[in-house]
């Protein structure tokens, strides 16, 4: 069984296994930004349905919920690597599936969003115990700043070039090209997974944690499932809709990933200074004023959804995403990692951060889908976008208090 080699409890310093799960993690984003930045386009393209998309994206979250509950068994009791490789290579195959059904995908959303969901569980699950287990207290800020930095450079090149190429292909060449060099990524990635170490984890699979840890009433998990929902309820209504409404407003992939260049150049300046000086006495203060500015950025959107307003809304979320994503992630696992027998039981606490998630990522997409049965006037529409993207103010409502440092 390999040591746990890691920096020492406080420093700011990434070891070789820290690197290497970025490389892991910066090969997997970079392939879904390629194609997942279009696959919302592609499928509406064909069907011209937007509750075609919800219903794909919801299926998706329910399957990645129960996968993680589930594998949470094997990444315990098994190999983690095993399930961490196995997430990349179900991503592959969703891809294949993609090109195999070509046009008629559409007709096939309910297997699509099932095989996305299990690609998606298999992957997270393992590579945040993994994440857990490579970093501490003192070094999380700055794993989270450069996984941010990172995806926010696959954000900026990968949709770019997609966008080239499909813009630049008659017929479905492009689309096909593009989900065929994700493939190759993916390949790469399940390659370089083979140079993490797999530490063992101890003691057996405790299916009903998270629901007997939610039961007691003193419990910090309460506040924090509650913020984690939150979070998830933003992700997935506004996962789904930005990039198909720049393509809706200019008919053009090339569009869409020249906003995913913009925004993503401001979130990669955003993460790497957030990263590098966010201190965890500063985590309260900077998580407000992110939700703070990314609730206002949508305002814009009840004068008139244009491109102009749309970048306006990417530009402010990206620059101050970060003030709000990094703190969460870091205080929770911090929590996980408050002492022996919590961390001991890390792939249960991980498995329970991952339903908060879901549960809001579910959540979100029956208000979408439920808006978007009763009503597409654009005032309902942008205040039920107004409504879900105001959640990240919750978010630090029920995590105020886990932003201060412990005192040990």
């Amino acid at each position: 069984m390999h040591k746990r080699q890691k920096p020492a409890r406080g420093s700011g310093r990434l070891d070789k296994q820290t690197v290497l799960l970025l490389i892991v993690n910066g090969l997997l984003i970079t392939a879904n930004a390629l194609s997942g930045t279009f696959l919302g386009v592609y499928i509406w393209k064909a069907s011209n349905n937007f509750l075609l998309l919800g219903w794909f994206t919801l299926l998706t979250y329910v399957f990645m919920a129960l996968t993680f509950w589930i594998a949470g068994n094997g990444v315990k009791e098994g190999n983690k690597m095993v399930f961490l490789r196995l997430g990349i290579g179900v991503s592959a195959v969703f891809y294949s599936i993609v090109l195999l059904l070509g046009k008629s995908a559409f007709h096939y959303v309910w297997l699509l969003g099932i095989v996305q969901g299990l690609a998606i569980g298999f992957f997270w699950l393992a590579f945040n115990v993994i994440y857990f287990e490579v970093t501490n207290a003192g070094n999380r800020d700055r794993f989270n700043g450069l996984a941010g930095g990172i995806g926010s450079i696959a954000g900026m090149i990968a949709p770019w070039c997609s966008g080239y190429l499909i813009s630049r292909m008659t017929g479905e060449s492009g689309y096909r090209i593009v989900f065929m060099i994700s493939l190759g990524i993916f390949v790469i990635g399940i390659g370089v997974s083979f140079l993490l170490h797999n530490r063992k984890t101890e003691g057996n699979y405790d299916w009903l944690m998270p629901l007997r840890i939610l039961k007691k009433r003193q419990t910090p998990w309460r506040p924090v499932f509650g913020a984690l929902a939150a979070q998830g309820l933003r992700e997935s209504v506004f996962g789904v809709m930005i990039g198909l409404l720049v393509y809706i407003q200019t008919g053009s992939e090339l569009s869409v990933g020249n906003f995913a260049l913009i925004t993503s150049t401001v979130a990669f300046i955003s993460f790497y200074a957030t990263g590098k000086w966010l201190k965890p006495i500063w985590r309260r203060r900077g998580m407000l004023i992110g939700t703070i500015v990314m609730t206002a950025v949508i305002v814009p959107f009840f004068f008139g959804v244009s491109y102009a307003t749309l970048l306006t809304f990417g530009i402010g979320a990206a620059l101050f995403i970060p003030l709000y994503t990094i703190p969460m992630t870091s205080a929770v696992f911090d929590l996980i990692g408050m002492d022996e027998d919590s961390a001991r039981e890390r792939v249960e606490y991980v498995v329970m951060r991952e339903l908060a998630l879901n549960a809001g990522r579910i959540a979100g997409m029956v208000i979408f889908i439920v808006t978007l049965y009763f009503s597409r006037a654009p005032l309902v529409i942008n205040g039920m976008l107004l409504v879900v993207g105001s959640s990240p103010l919750l978010s630090w409502m029920f995590m105020r208090n886990r932003l201060v440092p412990q005192q040990k």
